[in-house]
């Protein structure tokens, strides 16, 4: 089959790799229709590699029909449509029978002391070949997969596999008060569910994003939206009745764009030997903290902030004693993807379409075509807020929505 693979530093290529096959009886295989590029996928093009081999098949956003089921998978049968989460969980564990399934005990990867493993994301997170390929295997079939309808354009579903429900656990993390304020900042997809989602449940949403094209998807679901500029947080304090916000969403993360001392540290990590690299990542503050810092100086006193953006560093400085002094509860961690979809689905299934399932994807291109997509989306050229992948269209198809 072909798939995107890992082959360097900023550098993917499609490649020839040997078809998915059962390996366990509670494995399926599914064949993939679509599947999209994730933020938190620019983070293994630039600056997770050290935890990456040459030719790993990336991707985590998949959906696709059921081709085959291993003897133990009951629940699915060939010709199913289904969406994948990106944790791999068992459903049976401490830890998932609590509604953390990214925590998964069964998948769980004990050598680097981390969650539960990921499709197509590092050695720390299982190194599970991922999804960006025409065909994937999905361990633990018989509870992971999300099966939906046979109506309906697959980006009605496809989000559910990881953006969608990461946003909404970012909102019900943030523990918004009834009728309150939620701050958004960034406005790529996680942060334009996050802000949507914040405007359905009934509360004011101010979103705050330097790009012009992303503030603009954003207004037409009536969110405030703010440039990013140096009285920001006065600004916004003072349109929350000189408080802030009772809750702040950093959907940005890592990226070191406009943070020269990130982006130097990242890029030196990228250059050393893989152990010496690892070692610098874990014990060096390589991420860009001015999302989270913003966030902790925005939120009101007694506020949350809910963190959504991936960070990797292990050693970042956060301002402690100001956390202390306003007393801000935080609120993090991978999203449980399964504990939220019997609250997402009845909106995705809703044909009025009021999280805009359908209005996110801005470039469908075919597989062949992601390794220039990669460099589009990074460099966020040509207005490009979401790319999907999918694995039937020919390749140099029109890269449009």
């Amino acid at each position: 089959m072909r798939a995107l693979t890992w082959q360097g530093t900023e550098k993917v290529s499609v490649e020839t790799v040997p078809d998915p096959t059962i390996q366990e009886p509670t494995d399926a295989i599914v064949r993939i229709t679509s599947t999209a590029i994730c933020g938190s996928d620019l983070h293994l093009y630039r600056v997770l590699g050290p935890y990456i081999d040459k030719g790993d098949v990336l991707g985590h956003e998949p959906m696709g029909i059921v081709e085959e089921v291993g003897s133990a998978v009951t629940n699915l049968k060939v010709g199913d449509r289904v969406v994948i989460p990106f944790n791999i969980s068992c459903g049976h564990c401490y830890m998932c029978k609590r509604g953390l399934q990214s925590q998964c005990e069964t998948t769980q990867v004990t050598e680097y002391g981390s969650g539960a493993a990921l499709f197509g994301y590092t050695k720390m997170y299982g190194q599970v070949p991922g999804g960006q390929a025409e065909y994937l295997r999905v361990p633990h079939a018989d509870y992971g997969p999300i099966k939906v309808p046979d109506t309906g354009a697959d980006d009605q579903w496809l989000f559910m596999s990881d953006i969608l429900p990461t946003a909404w656990q970012a909102v019900q993390y943030a523990d918004v008060p009834e009728g309150g304020t939620l701050a958004v900042l960034g406005l790529g997809p996680v942060g334009q569910f996050a802000a949507r989602i914040g405007k359905h449940l009934g509360y004011r949403v101010l979103a705050v994003e330097p790009e012009q094209v992303r503030r603009d998807l954003a207004a037409k679901y009536d969110i405030e939206t703010f440039d990013l500029s140096k009285d920001l947080v006065a600004e916004l304090v003072d349109l929350t009745d000189g408080r802030g916000p009772d809750a702040v969403v950093d959907g940005v993360g890592m990226e070191a764009h406009g943070n020269p001392v990130a982006g130097f540290a990242q890029r030196a990590a990228g250059l050393l030997p893989d152990k010496l690299a690892q070692k610098a990542i874990e014990t060096a503050g390589v991420d860009r903290l001015d999302a989270v810092h913003t966030a902790i100086d925005l939120v009101r006193r007694g506020g949350t902030v809910s963190l959504s953006g991936v960070y990797g560093g292990m050693a970042d400085p956060m301002p402690m004693m100001t956390l202390f002094d306003k007393q801000i509860t935080i609120r993090e961690g991978q999203c449980n993807v399964k504990r939220w979809i019997d609250d997402i689905m009845p909106l995705v299934e809703d044909p009025s379409d009021p999280l805009g399932t359908l209005d996110l994807t801005t470039h469908r291109v075919s597989l062949e075509d992601a390794p220039h997509m990669y460099e589009v989306f990074q460099k966020k050229e040509d207005n490009c807020i979401k790319v999907v992948l999918d694995p039937a269209l020919p390749a140099g198809s029109p890269a449009a929505a």
